[in-house]
């Protein structure tokens, strides 16, 4: 977008996003880089939300309103929202959106409220603004006073642990299965290429650090927490072995099948990479680590001698 003097004007991009429940409607919701951070939703979510036919409309009734002498003599009443000219900027993914301040909705969501009261709705499109208002207005309050009670109480903190309780039981066990065949040779021999070791074939036994580099690319990959509750559920012994292989605690319905197609898309990577270094590039990009739990992606191969 250019500014004055010809220069480009830098536009806003969004640090997080994603969709808010308000009432009966989804709403998608952005956190801006600006300096404080703004809070804004999109352009369509936000006519949606009013019932509006199209920006147009929208901006003719509310200017009608704001030139009323009724609303000009209260200065307290703020409506800077205008359709015509949304908030630009760009989502995480680089993406342009148009999107609108949740501050200057609320806004102008109080702005149609104030002039229903005063009688000036005079068709009824305006009075359909209103009442759109109004159910934005009230559901908003239901939701904040949830948030602040849950906040005052710690219940959010609970309500946190619970939901990753939910996602650990359809990925874990309660006890551990019988080992069967889950990582299928390649997986190794692919490793081993890229590592420029020599393979000597599945009978014998991989250097141990292979453990770590397995449990680095797939489980601390796989989802929130999952890499943290196996290592608790299935610890190493005094002399560094486990009981039983970690995918022995994933469920058959959501934990191998989650494994089997992670797998399949790391050995695709794999066949792609010409190095060790390069998988791991690729490998960032593709399946991000959660949590950062492990450091140990890069070591060289004379830490392995």
């Amino acid at each position: 977008m250019a500014a004055k003097g010809g220069k480009v004007k830098k536009l806003p991009k969004a640090t997080h996003e994603g969709n808010l429940q308000i009432g009966k409607w989804a709403v998608n919701a952005f956190v801006l880089d600006t300096d404080p951070p703004l809070r804004a939703i999109s352009k369509k979510s936000a006519l949606t939300i009013l019932s509006a036919p199209s920006p147009g409309k929208l901006n003719e009734s509310v200017t009608k309103l704001r030139l009323h002498p009724a609303m000009k003599g209260h200065a307290f009443i703020k409506c800077d929202l205008d359709f015509s000219r949304p908030l630009q900027f760009h989502r995480a993914d680089g993406k342009a959106e148009e999107g609108v301040s949740a501050e200057n909705l609320v806004e102008l969501c109080r702005f149609l409220l104030k002039a229903r009261e005063f009688g000036l709705l005079r068709n009824r499109l305006d009075a359909a603004f209103a009442q759109a208002a109004e159910a934005l207005i009230v559901s908003i309050a239901k939701v904040g006073v949830a948030a602040l009670i849950d906040e005052a109480t710690g219940f959010q903190r609970e309500r946190e642990r619970d939901a990753l309780q939910k996602l650990l039981d359809r990925y874990l066990r309660k006890e551990y299965a019988a080992w069967a065949k889950r990582f299928p040779d390649e997986f190794y021999i692919q490793m081993f290429r890229l590592k420029r070791w020599t393979w000597k074939g599945m009978a014998i036994n991989r250097p141990s650090i292979v453990g770590t580099y397995t449990r680095d690319i797939v489980y601390a990959r796989l989802a929130p927490s999952v890499l943290d509750e196996l290592e608790r559920l299935n610890p190493k012994n005094q002399v560094g072995h486990r009981k039983v292989k970690h995918h022995q605690w994933m469920t058959e319905d959501v934990g191998h099948p989650a494994l089997n197609n992670h797998l399949q898309g790391v050995l695709a990577i794999m066949r792609a990479s010409g190095s060790w270094r390069g998988f791991n590039q690729l490998l960032k990009k593709a399946y991000p680590r959660i949590g950062d739990q492990l450091e140990l992606l890069d070591l060289e191969e004379s830490d392995l001698d």
